[in-house]
């Protein structure tokens, strides 16, 4: 069941007639040489870390030890609660989640890397915002962790994760299009479906600076994960509808890197350029 392009990866889920999901899990347990319930059990923790993160902060808002950040999380539950939010019941939830996870990070608590800590709120931020609206159980939410799990892994073996290498694009990006890839299986779409929204985040998100002020991993990054989990959904939305995405993942996953490692060094996690260099924040 190993795979190490987005082809391969299609091709099993044909042969087998698996989802992605299952490729992935059983690809775990072959190269681990472990039992299903074991990989599953460690699934099941990085689940139960996303959850808390994403919940910790509504009830008690996180500090960030820069003090850039704190509270966001919040204030986004309360509008929601007000009746006001223009965003829907599943994108207002799944901000909410994504900013919380970016509160615990910054103040230095647990998160699931996913891909990265930068970048930790989107795939729980999605995730858990659908299971609250769709009913889907912690195993359904498994299912749809390994199939981010497989696009968080296709992105590390062909392109990169690190801002530092590809910007955000690459860390933001990557977790977005992992997110997206999961929402289209858990709603029923199809393995290229799949991977066809996952290309689609990529390309909308093509380009995305990284420039963390002060060199910190809190802004513009929370901003940023919530913005992730909208593309996420809005690529998710696409595929399911049928709309073909007309460049392969693989190929986006190679684009995505040239791309990145084109970007001037001023604008790859040194805060030396971008946000991070506005005059007016960086008195502040």
């Amino acid at each position: 069941m190993d795979f190490t392009s987005a082809k391969e990866l299609l091709t099993l889920c044909g042969q087998h007639n698996l989802p992605i999901s299952e490729v992935m899990r059983r690809r775990e347990c072959d190269l681990a040489g472990a039992e299903p319930a074991a990989v599953e059990q460690r699934m099941r923790r990085a689940l139960a870390i996303m959850r808390e993160a994403a919940h910790q902060p509504l009830d008690n808002p996180q500090k960030s030890m820069g003090g850039l950040i704190g509270g966001e999380a919040k204030k986004l539950l309360e509008r929601r609660a007000s009746g006001l939010s223009i965003c829907g019941a599943v994108l207002s939830r799944a901000m909410t989640h994504a900013m919380a996870v970016m509160e615990v990070n910054a103040s230095m608590g647990l998160i699931v890397a996913a891909p990265t800590a930068g970048s930790a709120g989107v795939v729980p931020g999605l995730l858990l915002a659908l299971a609250e609206v769709y009913d889907f159980t912690d195993e359904q939410l498994l299912d749809g962790l390994f199939n981010a799990g497989a696009v968080g892994y296709l992105a590390m073996q062909n392109a990169t994760v690190a801002g530092a290498v590809g910007g955000c694009q690459a860390e933001v990006g990557v977790a977005a299009a992992m997110a997206a890839s999961a929402a289209v299986e858990l709603l029923g779409g199809t393995p290229a479906q799949s991977l066809d929204a996952a290309s689609t985040v990529l390309m909308n998100m093509l380009g995305l600076v990284c420039d963390p002020v002060g060199g910190l991993v809190e802004y513009p990054c929370q901003n940023r994960n919530a913005a992730g989990v909208a593309n996420a959904l809005a690529a998710a939305e696409m595929a399911l509808a049928g709309i073909k995405q007309h460049i392969p993942f693989d190929d986006m996953l190679a684009i995505m890197y040239q791309v990145g490692r084109s970007l001037p060094a001023e604008l790859r996690e040194t805060a030396r350029g971008g946000c991070a260099a506005c005059p007016g924040l960086c008195q502040n």
